[in-house]
């Protein structure tokens, strides 16, 4: 997947041996679709479009093409990714149909740090050692189905299924449909299958802000709002100014409890929806809102409010994912506490004797993941390094105390993986010296620190100076406003 495509090539970058394991033939992971879910893997339905646009959602130093739409139909970001490994020679290093069931340490680990990694190919068992391993198996695979938060489920007669399994609309034309769940996946199926059934119901236990792709005069989201600038302000601000801000902004295309759409926690800075039809479909009736279930019966289903809606054929749980780490010998390396995920920087194991483990891609934030993951792992090969040095085991565990606080704040709950995009970045970025620096920059090249400051905060930043730099990086921000036009 993407994740481990940026470690293969951050390794390479600094004169390390990859070897890369994926249990299915091809790269690509959770874009690569299939018209099956596959145990296992991650899996998409054929009309999943990106949620970043190409400016902010490109590996640093390799720019989506100019003519590419600025948001992605899945086979297109695809093929960009089968493009990157091809144009930075990746996939030599990766042994594909190769099943990872055990990750342990080494008898030695507290002198050596070294892991045993058992892999099953063909049938065939074999074990290799390495000095560090970077888990790269994202958080899209197992899903959640909390049937037991649902009395009544074995009593209805429709059918069930979580929405991993959902692919295309067409069999469902003519049938009653209650979709679970007011999370992407949740709101895009929703849409889409009001297209071909006779009723959607939606339902929501909490409320989400539902944003458009299209911002202010038609420009992407995301280089309108995640902005240094933005961020600087957010940080000055007071507390009661800020959440009013937001919530203005929020509501600046629909007031949402008219659509019943208003987040319980109205300032919860939980990530919003990305749905430009979500809407429209609910002012033209063929979606409606219902709050969370209560219970269900043989072929009616009775919501919190007491309404009740009758011949339900179908429930489709957009219910999410859990974490899950099956060939991790001890889960408790990564889950140390409470069954949490317990990260330091969102990457490392507080606890190994040894820093020689990194979890990559298990941050969410209202930025993409592929610039997201890339830093990570440029972060992680440096620990692994001895370039990075790492605070004791008390103070990183203080670190990610104050982060859960920070976290229960903005985001209303600690077990969330959410943290400020920016931020985040500036802080990965300043601990391996590639952060821009922007009073620097504007003694000398004051039209790029304008850009940066002011601009879209865009992958090509963090391969502006330091370690790692690309060449290209400064004409690349200079012109991504020109190419998102194009």
């Amino acid at each position: 997947g993407v994740s481990g495509l940026a470690a293969i090539k951050c390794c390479l970058d600094e004169g390390l041996e990859p070897i890369c394991f994926e249990q299915s033939e091809g790269i690509g992971g959770l874009w690569r679709y299939m018209d099956q879910a596959e145990e296992g893997r991650a899996s998409i339905y054929r009309t999943v479009f990106t949620n970043s646009c190409k400016e902010m959602m490109c590996y640093p130093d390799f720019p989506f093409p100019d003519d590419h739409p600025n948001y992605m139909h899945n086979a297109r970001l695809q093929h960009y990714i089968c493009k990157y490994a091809e144009h930075f020679d990746l996939l030599r290093h990766i042994r594909f149909k190769t099943l990872v069931t055990k990750v342990r340490k080494r008898p030695d680990f507290s002198a050596t740090g070294q892991w045993e990694v058992v892999t099953q190919r063909d049938g065939k068992e074999e074990k290799a050692v390495f000095d560090a391993v970077m888990v790269c198996s994202g958080h899209h695979v197992y899903p959640k189905l909390p049937l037991d938060e649902f009395p009544g489920i074995q009593k209805f007669k429709g059918c069930y299924f979580h929405s991993r399994e959902y692919k295309e609309p067409e069999k469902f034309r003519g049938k009653k449909v209650l979709v679970i769940g007011l999370g992407n996946s949740g709101c895009d199926i929703a849409v889409e299958l009001s297209t071909v059934a006779s009723q959607v119901y939606l339902s929501s236990r909490s409320g989400s802000w539902v944003m458009s792709r299209i911002w202010d005069n038609g420009y992407p989201w995301d280089m309108l709002v995640i902005t240094r600038f933005q961020t600087w302000l957010e940080s000055i601000l007071p507390r009661a100014l800020s959440d009013w801000l937001y919530v203005r902004r929020m509501n600046r295309f629909f007031k949402h409890e008219n659509f019943g759409l208003m987040p319980l926690n109205r300032t919860s800075r939980k990530e919003p929806v990305f749905n430009d039809d979500l809407p429209s479909r609910i002012a033209c009736g063929v979606v409606v809102m219902k709050p969370n279930v209560k219970e269900f019966r043989e072929t009616s289903v009775l919501f919190q409010d007491g309404t009740v809606q009758d011949d339900v054929d179908v429930v489709v749980f957009a219910t999410g994912y859990s974490y899950s780490y099956p060939f991790m010998e001890d889960d408790s390396i990564i889950k140390s506490r409470d069954n949490q995920v317990t990260l330091y920087k969102g990457i490392l194991p507080p606890q190994l004797k040894k820093p020689t483990m990194a979890v990559i891609g298990l941050v969410q934030s209202l930025g993409p993941t592929i610039p997201t993951v890339d830093l990570q792992c440029r972060w992680a090969v440096k620990v692994f390094q001895g370039q990075v040095t790492l605070p004791p085991v008390t103070e990183m565990m203080d670190d990610i105390d104050e982060k859960m606080g920070k976290k229960l704040k903005w985001y209303g709950s600690s077990t969330t993986l959410q943290t400020d995009y920016i931020t985040y970045m500036d802080e990965l970025a300043s601990a391996i010296s590639v952060k821009p620096n922007v009073l620097k920059l504007l003694l000398t090249d004051p039209r790029l620190a304008l850009e940066v400051f002011f601009g879209p905060c865009s992958p090509y930043q963090f391969r502006l100076m330091g370690p790692g730099k690309w060449s290209g990086a400064r004409k690349a921000i200079l012109s991504q406003w020109d190419r998102t036009l194009r």
